[in-house]
């Protein structure tokens, strides 16, 4: 009886044991875990789907980051980050509203990076039955509306504006003209019949069976088209922020860059 106690008090010992051991791990695995944080990235809407796809991956690698993704033209962000928005990175599509910002002292600047370069492409609604094939085409009586991004705030639009300039038609199509606030507002315009032919980025065209494009840009005929980002200066997630930047910089997020139709170059840092 004696010898069964002493071995029920023996097991007893080793349960507790076993059981104080397991909390001490859970302990120091809490310990090492690194805490929860958001991020805030505003980035110009021809990149929603590419950077959408992108989160996921980067979220995968590090669950305790959660991304929150603000879209919108690139000029319309700056003014938000201007203004004070709680933003942690900002992604636009030219590179003149980073050096607005920088200018300011309202971005990292040695955070600043090129993420990627895009093309300009005229497309029409699938269906169209006008004879475009060229953006002198546009000059014809039958083409009665054409989508553009804002030139003021949307880089799209700043870039068309340049292509319709250099092929001296500007002037005779800008009556035309009917503005979107942002390049993705000029596809659904395609897309829905309410103008004959938009001017939009080969990223947007490749995402949309209800266009077709009709005309490339010639070589030379804008200003490159540039993605940039950067650091928001005084975030309060500034090694997210600069993590972030470095897994779009990754093989991982080339590949997922190139498969959008963006095209990607070696040695990425912008200046």
């Amino acid at each position: 009886m004696r010898r069964k106690i002493i071995s029920i008090i023996l097991v007893l010992y080793f349960v507790v044991l076993l059981a104080g051991c397991a909390t001490s791990q859970q302990k120091a695995v809490s310990n090492t875990a690194p805490p929860s944080v958001e991020i805030t990235v505003s980035a110009a809407a021809s990149m929603k789907d590419v950077i959408s796809e992108v989160q996921k991956n980067y979220e995968v690698k590090n669950p305790h980051v959660k991304l929150v993704l603000n879209w919108g033209g690139s000029g319309s962000l700056q003014r938000q980050i201007e203004y004070g928005a709680p933003v942690d990175v900002f992604i636009s599509a030219a590179p003149k509203h980073l050096d607005y910002l920088a200018a300011k002292n309202m971005i990292n600047q040695a955070t600043r990076i090129k993420v990627a370069e895009n093309t300009l492409v005229l497309v029409v609604p699938v269906q169209s039955s006008l004879k475009i094939n060229r953006f002198e085409d546009l000059l014809r009586q039958d083409v009665e509306k054409i989508g553009l991004g804002e030139p003021a705030s949307v880089p799209a639009g700043q870039y068309g504006k340049q292509v319709l300039e250099k092929l001296g038609i500007w002037d005779d199509i800008k009556g035309k003209l009917v503005y979107g606030k942002d390049v993705r507002s000029i596809l659904t315009y395609v897309e829905t019949g309410n103008v004959d032919a938009g001017i939009v980025y080969s990223t947007d065209a490749l995402l949309s069976d209800k266009v077709k494009v009709v005309a490339m840009v010639p070589y030379g005929a804008h200003d490159p088209i540039v993605y940039s980002a950067a650091v928001i200066a005084g975030t309060k997630q500034e090694k997210a922020a600069k993590d972030f930047l470095a897994f779009l910089q990754s093989d991982e997020s080339r590949t997922v860059f190139e498969r959008y139709g963006f095209v990607m170059r070696k040695g990425l840092r912008e200046r």
